[in-house]
């Protein structure tokens, strides 16, 4: 307040008002300055455990028997980014895929946003009457976060497969709901972390 000179109605605008300060004086806008963040993650980034969130809410594991043949899956790479038609002008959006057991790709959508781009190609896909979410396999260009299995375990996709690594937190929930977990799809190689009983390794 010691600053101040002098605080006057701004004659134009009613809604301002002029201060001036004592010579010499410098204001510090650092202390008035408001930063706003916009996020493209989907609400539970940064929890510890998947207990956190569960909650209370009952879950029934996916059970199925479906059969996917690894060779299938070495071809799903390369089907992605064919399809990523942003990525290829941008290098910078995800791309999350609905694919079917004999290996094809129902739907793709890309987005800045790993879950955003699951939310997209899941809503897609329920409003889509000849895809069958249950018999399908969701593809990832990235990595396999626990929030991205959690997606899949509420539209009850059975099977996911990453391009990217899956967290322990992704292995620890996927092997808990049923759901085969694959990761560092590449170069005609994978990892299976859970449910390897429905991939056809001959």
């Amino acid at each position: 307040v010691a600053q101040v000179n002098t605080i006057q109605h701004n004659r134009q605008d009613a809604n301002q008002v002029i201060v001036t300060l004592h010579e010499n004086e410098m204001p510090v806008f650092e202390y008035i300055s408001r930063n706003f963040f916009s996020s493209s993650a989907c609400g539970i980034c940064g929890k510890t455990s998947t207990g956190g969130i569960r909650g209370n809410e009952v879950i029934t594991p996916i059970t199925d028997s479906i059969s996917i043949p690894a060779k299938l899956l070495h071809q799903f790479p390369s089907k992605l980014f064919e399809s990523q038609v942003h990525f290829s002008s941008t290098g910078g959006l995800h791309a999350a895929a609905i694919a079917d057991i004999s290996g094809n790709i129902w739907l793709l959508r890309e987005d800045i946003g790993r879950h955003n781009a699951v939310d997209k190609v899941v809503g897609a896909a329920l409003k889509t009457p000849v895809v069958q979410l249950e018999n399908s396999i969701l593809l990832l260009s990235g990595r396999a976060g626990f929030e991205l299995v959690q997606k899949a375990v509420r539209a009850r996709v059975p099977v996911i497969a990453s391009i990217g690594a899956p967290s322990s937190m992704a292995v620890e929930m996927a092997g808990e709901y049923g759901i085969t977990l694959i990761g560092f799809l590449r170069q005609e190689r994978f990892n299976i972390y859970c449910g390897a009983h429905r991939i056809i390794m001959a």
